[in-house]
């Protein structure tokens, strides 16, 4: 059985605009900006014949597709979609935080996907916690899914889905409500759409 997974990452908060890191801690609404750009992507693919909308636990992502479940589209949170926790540095905008913030980030890419911030998630706790939702949509009789997670978290699932090595997650970028399609055959993932935001393009 073919399965058509959507990816999508929630809509922009105001700690988007501002350029502070949330993470997992962080339960930020989406702002004026993220509604509208929910909207964009429901007018695009309300009639695409969801049968069922995964979130995270957190209300970015459940406001992004609200319309999605509005529509009575099953609807559940899941943990494992969760953003990774950025430890003390959440929520913050200070000089320090963001010269740790980027260390880490080199260090992720030059493979050390064990470490992470003081009170934080490392990537590998992260996909830890993600494989049994993997498990559960490999086996769900849903033909059709869209998944609304989290930057960190997409570029994860994406590396873990793909058989990619964790220090490759940055190479899978996005936006706010950006797009990844993937198609599954029964056996493996391969990627239908790479990070499309044709539909937020409003004419």
């Amino acid at each position: 059985m073919q399965k058509e997974i959507y990816i999508i990452r929630h809509g922009e908060t105001d700690f988007n605009q501002m350029g502070i890191v949330q993470g997992k801690g962080v339960n930020s609404h989406i702002n004026q900006v993220g509604r509208a750009q929910a909207m964009l992507f429901f007018e695009k693919y309300k009639s695409t014949g969801f049968e069922k909308v995964y979130t995270s636990t957190l209300k970015r992502t459940h406001q992004t597709v609200a319309p999605f479940i509005e529509m009575g589209i099953p609807h559940e949170a899941h943990a494992g979609l969760d953003e990774i926790s950025w430890g003390v540095h959440e929520g913050k905008q200070d000089q320090d935080s963001f010269k740790e913030f980027y260390r880490v980030l080199h260090e992720w890419k030059q493979g050390n996907v064990t470490l992470s911030i003081q009170d934080g998630e490392s990537p590998i706790v992260v996909q830890n916690r993600q494989l049994e939702f993997i498990e559960e949509l490999r086996g769900a009789p849903e033909q059709k899914v869209l998944i609304c997670s989290h930057g960190r978290a997409i570029r994860i699932l994406l590396c873990t889905m793909l058989d990619q090595p964790l220090h490759k997650m940055d190479t899978f970028p996005h936006q706010n409500v950006s797009l990844y399609k993937l198609l599954f055959d029964g056996q493996g993932f391969t990627i239908e759409l790479f990070n499309d935001t044709t539909h937020l393009n409003a004419d």
